[in-house]
């Protein structure tokens, strides 16, 4: 055996793969989590004018840079980028059609069109931006 082993305790590559695949599925359910509260968050708070200059909503297109591309980053691939942009997108999107009663949340003005559409580029530009460790589905498991 080439490798230490202490008592009861194995070493890392040993986890079971159920385990590792509920702990990995878990963190990406957070990240998915974590996009929808971006979206909600961002989609009563981005109309702050300073002036005529929406300030909230550029605002909003650093943070939906940074958070997609720093998750993607901890993560290891684009994945981890795409799950909190896709949360993001569909919360987003979904305050920005009408309700029955008429009521929507991101309004068809200049801070809404910078948070939806200029969001929807800074997401995309974190997943493309994103350093992927390799990919899941070239992976060849089990060889050396």
């Amino acid at each position: 055996m080439t490798q230490e082993t202490h008592i009861g305790v194995e070493p890392a590559e040993n986890v079971p793969g159920p385990l590792a695949g509920v702990v990995t599925g878990a963190a990406y359910g957070v990240l998915f989590l974590l996009g929808v509260v971006l979206g909600v968050v961002g989609g009563f708070q981005h109309a702050w004018y300073a002036g005529e200059v929406p300030v909230g909503a550029i605002g909003w297109l650093a943070a939906l840079f940074a958070v997609p591309y720093a998750m993607g980053r901890l993560m290891g691939g684009k994945l981890g980028a795409l799950v909190p942009a896709v949360g993001w997108l569909l919360a987003s999107f979904l305050l920005a059609t009408p309700q029955r009663a008429g009521d929507l949340a991101i309004a068809g003005n200049s801070a809404g069109y910078w948070y939806l559409y200029g969001g929807a580029v800074a997401v995309a530009a974190a997943v493309v931006v994103t350093r992927s460790t390799g990919s899941w589905l070239l992976k060849a498991y089990g060889r050396p």
